[in-house]
């Protein structure tokens, strides 16, 4: 296989790299530009959007376009050609990202526009210009707009769980991601109201989806014609009272994006508080197991997603904060995270994917200790934050 040839330079990256607290981007980047040019080279754009890796397989499971993660393969593209200048990576990321135009019409079937539109769309208007992406953007975040409760005060994640399970209306952390298109879109030609949607949401969620030692909850289930809440549980975590670290990693991401859109300051204590949290309950290696509390550790797996996240969110609040001891702080660990991230040992190596050993969903038993998407995705965007911020 293609990716064998790779193999040597993986390791000798990534022995090196797993001794130094320091972390050469622009190198990295080149790595992952090369193994994401062998998959393209092998994947066929109409079979579908790349999601994880079978335990034992080389190539990427595929989904259709309605699919959560839809968006971060065509945005990977993006990144990498925006670092390389590939045309290759160019034509492959429009044609990816034209075959997600479908998503702007799935009005109020889904939370997940932003992830799925703004990761692949949204870099592609960055770096292109190309004004049809800007319209798609804009009628995307209209979409996602019909999902807000005005009553309640946030969006409504995943709506089928009203008939599934009896939620009138529940919001999950993850959702803090998606504000970002709203934001975008109230700056970009949309209305004032998808950005008092993005800060109602935030705020709601401050209050109510995190702990007094700034974990987090999953998911708050509300009532639908009040903002009372009737229940704060997990779906994907360990126990309603553990803390998914993918979770938090969403947290720390989403609280300093708000923080940067809107320059409130309770977004960026929130993403502080999240981020301290986060760094306390980390191995020595900064990569979390895939829930914080769990009973033992010793059996369980780690989350490469969840470390990805948290490293391009924490580089995001080193930029941002003006306070010198966080600044230093949130930048080391994000390269420390993503020192071990470039290391052997969760390299992929002989897969299509960039990197290994990140986690699904445990409690539904869905892709477990497997290269995930979003993984490479918000790897490489911390990579290119660092090259570009530092």
């Amino acid at each position: 296989m293609k990716f064998l040839a790779l193999l040597p330079l993986l390791c000798f990256l990534g022995c090196s790299y797993s001794v130094k607290n320091n972390l050469d981007a622009q190198q990295q980047l080149g790595v992952c530009s090369e193994i994401v040019l062998s998959a393209v080279d092998d994947l066929e754009v109409n079979e579908g959007f790349p999601r994880a890796v079978k335990e034992g397989d080389y190539a990427w499971t595929c989904t259709g376009h309605t699919a959560w993660t839809s968006g971060f393969f065509p945005g990977l593209l993006w990144y990498l050609y925006e670092h390389s200048h590939n045309d290759f990576l160019k034509l492959k990321a429009e044609a990816y990202t034209e075959n997600l135009k479908p998503v702007k019409e799935l009005a109020w079937g889904t939370h997940d526009l932003g992830f799925m539109m703004f990761c692949s769309a949204g870099n592609a208007y960055r770096i292109t210009g190309d004004e049809k992406y800007k319209s798609w953007l804009l009628e995307t975040a209209d979409s996602l707009a019909g999902l807000f409760n005005p009553d309640v005060g946030t969006i409504h994640s995943w709506p089928w769980m009203k008939n599934k399970r009896g939620w009138p209306h529940n919001t999950i952390i993850d959702n803090m991601m998606n504000l970002e298109l709203l934001f975008w879109a109230s700056k970009n030609g949309g209305s004032q109201r998808l950005y008092d949607i993005a800060v109602s949401h935030a705020q709601s969620t401050l209050k109510n989806q995190f702990r007094d030692d700034f974990s987090t909850y999953h998911v708050v289930v509300y009532d639908n014609q009040s903002p009372k809440v009737l229940s704060r549980i997990t779906d994907q975590g360990f126990a309603d009272e553990s803390v998914w670290s993918r979770g938090q990693s969403w947290a720390i991401y989403g609280f300093a994006m708000c923080y940067r859109e809107t320059g409130l300051p309770e977004f960026k204590e929130a993403a502080v508080n999240a981020a301290d949290y986060y760094l306390s309950g980390l191995p020595e290696d900064y990569v979390p197991y895939w829930d914080f509390k769990l009973p033992d550790f010793k059996e369980e797996e780690k989350d490469a997603s969840a470390a990805a996240i948290a490293a391009s969110g924490m580089l995001e609040l080193a930029k941002l904060s003006d306070n010198p001891d966080e600044k230093k702080r949130f930048k080391e660990a994000a390269v420390k995270t993503l020192n071990s991230l470039s290391s052997e040992e969760y390299l992929s190596g002989e897969t299509m994917a960039i990197l290994d050993h990140s986690v699904g969903s445990k409690p539904h038993g869905n892709e477990i200790d497997v290269p995930l998407v979003y993984a490479d995705y918000y790897y490489v965007e911390a990579l290119m934050r660092l090259k570009k911020w530092f």
